[in-house]
């Protein structure tokens, strides 16, 4: 028996069941979970008990947090049994935690917690010990059945899919596209609910992953390779290491620049079939009851336009290819996913603006405004803009801010702003006194 051991837990499955050998019509349950004391020490926990027990143990922590485990028992490993689903760890031995001997809590001492939870950032394999998405597509089904570990960022989040098997349990899968610098999509699925709850927590293209004993197969639907985590994966989120610095600045400037959004965002409708009317306040709402694209028309005020900011803040180079940002002077695209490396470098020159939409029900902060439809909204191109002098800019600015405009939008949802929406603007006019009633207004108030 093991008096007491404190630790951060980084990883957990799900609760199983069996029948018990001693009474058939009886069922065991269990789950595991990993902990973790010091940079290069972690061990498994197996849970064993009734489904009472083991419902309220396993919903009484998740990972993160840190737990003291009190007389737990000792066994040596089997690897020909139980544990070689389990993650691989550097003892020889696993703790077990049963209702009859056992305690598991939330550890109380901050200063213990405050010197553990540091840990959850720590790989449990060498932080170099990883393939790189791209060696990962260029193998292709020669790692099929292979257990690799991946460090890649989160590009987007899937819906989880609920479904039923032909022998009526019921089950859950999720799928979440990763991206690096050698591959801008790559599919990796969760089923087990423990790792879909992780998953949901991320935020897209702010989020790195080291999953260690990530199983690689070939899918034969879609004919590419896919990753999955099983129960022996451990995912670190966020590592504190050099590789993943590296690649979390990468992700940081492709995510700023647009790129990714190239082969997730579906194309624009045109304008002449827009016709639902929202206030700011719905759009806000149904963007976040609905996380599916959308358009629709705004009878609003421009309410913020920095026409009179630094002229690269209003207007910018863009990849004509990818949209990457890149400077007047360059050569060749520095996006490493850009389809058109190896082609002649071409880049396009436009307003690029971020402006807020208000009306009196609230404000829609940081809506794309650009060329095309910016130099319509405008009144002018980009040359004629940077020949004007600051006066005439500001001048310009005052004759659209506060006034009452017909503006159609896309609307995206977003995690990258605070307001959880992104728009962009596809054409503005002034709004014609009145014009608003002749279309369809959704007048219910929200509040």
């Amino acid at each position: 028996v093991f008096q007491k051991v404190v630790g951060i837990i980084i990883g957990k499955t799900d609760v199983k069941s069996f029948p018990d050998r001693k009474n058939a019509s009886v069922d065991r349950f269990t789950f595991g979970f990993t902990i973790k004391d010091s940079p290069d020490f972690f061990i498994n926990v197996t849970a064993w008990g009734n489904d009472r027990y083991i419902t309220g143990l396993t919903n009484s922590f998740s990972i993160g947090d840190c737990v003291t485990i009190e007389n737990a028992l000792i066994s040596t490993k089997d690897p020909e049994k139980g544990d070689r689903f389990s993650p691989a760890t550097p003892s020889h031995y696993r703790l077990l935690v049963t209702e009859a001997h056992s305690l598991v809590s939330l550890c109380a001492d901050m200063d213990t917690t405050d010197r553990l939870l540091p840990l959850i950032h720590l790989p449990v394999k060498d932080s170099t010990d990883f393939y790189p998405l791209g060696d990962i597509v260029a193998n292709g089904q020669k790692l099929d059945g292979s257990v690799i570990n991946i460090l890649a960022a989160v590009k987007l989040i899937g819906e989880t899919k609920q479904f039923t098997t032909s022998d009526g349990r019921k089950g859950q899968r999720l799928e979440v596209k990763l991206f690096d610098d050698s591959v801008s999509s790559f599919p990796l699925v969760c089923w087990d609910r423990e790792a879909i709850q992780l998953m949901q927590t991320l935020i897209p293209k702010e989020t790195l992953l080291f999953i260690a004993d990530a199983k690689i197969s070939f899918d034969s639907f879609r004919s590419s390779m896919v990753a999955t985590v099983n129960s022996r994966s451990i995912i670190t989120v966020n590592p504190d290491t050099k590789e993943a610095s590296l690649l979390f600045s990468y992700a940081k400037e492709v995510s700023e620049s647009g790129a990714l959004d190239q082969d997730e965002t579906p194309e624009d409708v045109p304008v002449e079939s827009i016709t639902d009317v929202y206030t700011v306040r719905q759009l806000k709402q149904k963007a976040q009851e609905n996380p599916e694209v959308f358009f629709g028309i705004t009878f609003s005020f421009i309410s913020k336009l920095d026409l009179d900011s630094s002229v690269s803040k209003v207007i910018r180079t863009r990849c004509s290819r990818c949209k990457f940002l890149v400077s007047v002077d360059m050569l060749s695209c520095t996006n490493q996913l850009c389809p058109g490396r190896d082609q002649v470098f071409s880049t396009t020159t436009g307003f690029d603006l971020l402006v807020d939409l208000s009306d009196h029900t609230g404000t829609l902060q940081a809506c794309y405004l650009r060329s095309p439809v910016a130099e319509k909204t405008l009144g002018c191109t980009v040359k004629e803009f940077i020949s004007l002098t600051d006066d005439e800019r500001t001048a310009m600015k005052w004759r659209l801010l506060l006034e009452r405009c017909k503006i159609y939008v896309k609307i995206l949802p977003s995690t990258k702003i605070k307001t959880g929406v992104r728009g962009t603007i596809l054409a503005c006019s002034l709004a014609h006194p009145g014009e608003h009633k002749s279309h369809k207004l959704d007048t219910r108030t929200i509040f």
